[in-house]
């Protein structure tokens, strides 16, 4: 399978203009709204590291045998690209300001969530304006009932954005390799859906169920069957992730461009 050098996109421009300026400035504001917010939301992920969070609403709780996929994760982008990454992600909530201190979060299901609350809507309302990038999964693209559900609850926090495809023609299919199509678990559609804020990907919809091609044991074994690639399409569906995680550390850097000189040399050097 053809490993991709070079892919300028995620990294080289933008059309935001001097984004740590605004992300402090909307930060700021955000903290007079938000009481007992931690001083390092005003940063919102200044160590620069990945960390693929989970988010839970209502009373979900984060466990089964995904519960190891974020891990691996934050591994197969350090591995692949020596990019920061954190290996131990964790949980936060909907509600909590915890939620705006880093720029990514994702959240994933396999039925359909509850009505968010207020705090919640306003919570990921904030999360978003900060610049904030979400990753929904559907666990079950069978029958898209978690999908469909997030859809719902999301309108309600982004009552002007409806979600559109994206193909191969956007950045996250080449921030870091080049794919043609998204797959997952399953192979689902060719494209993801997105909600394009600035120009750029905010909310991204996937109906593959990634995080079941990512899930791994600590003894090695993975423990959910890809259909119907196998290996080759878990290969692909882990190629999408370090994809979304490139894109993730490089749109929040853009400005300064804190690691694109190291990660252009990498993928220079990756065969």
């Amino acid at each position: 399978m053809k490993r991709i050098a070079i892919a300028n996109a995620a990294c080289a421009s933008s059309p935001r203009v001097s984004r740590r300026a605004a992300i402090t400035a909307i930060s700021a504001a955000a903290a007079a709204l938000v009481t007992g917010l931690p001083r390092a939301a005003l940063a919102f992920g200044e160590e620069g590291a990945f960390n693929p969070r989970v988010l839970l609403t209502g009373n979900a709780r984060w466990e089964g045998v995904r519960t190891t996929a974020p891990g691996r994760w934050s591994k197969e982008l350090a591995d692949r690209t020596s990019a920061p990454a954190k290996l131990g992600p964790g949980t936060v909530r909907a509600d909590e300001p915890a939620l705006l201190a880093e720029p990514f979060a994702l959240w994933g299901g396999d039925a359909a969530v509850p009505t968010l609350t207020d705090r919640e809507v306003s919570g990921l309302k904030r999360f978003i304006a900060l610049g904030g990038v979400l990753f929904v999964d559907d666990f079950a693209p069978e029958n898209g009932v978690f999908l469909r559900s997030v859809k719902r609850e999301l309108a309600r926090v982004l009552p002007e954005g409806s979600p559109i495809p994206i193909g191969d023609e956007n950045v996250i299919f080449k921030s870091f390799y080049l794919l043609r199509r998204a797959v997952g678990r399953v192979e689902g559609p060719a494209k993801l859906e997105a909600i394009i804020r600035g120009g750029l990907p905010q909310v991204i919809y996937s109906s593959h169920d990634l995080l079941g091609a990512l899930a791994r044991s600590p003894s090695g074994i993975q423990p959910i069957a890809v259909t119907p690639g196998g290996d080759r399409q878990r290969e692909k569906a882990v190629r999408l992730a370090v994809n979304v995680a490139m894109y993730v550390l490089c749109s929040s850097y853009k400005d300064d461009q804190v690691h694109a000189p190291f990660l252009m040399r990498r993928r220079k050097s990756t065969p």
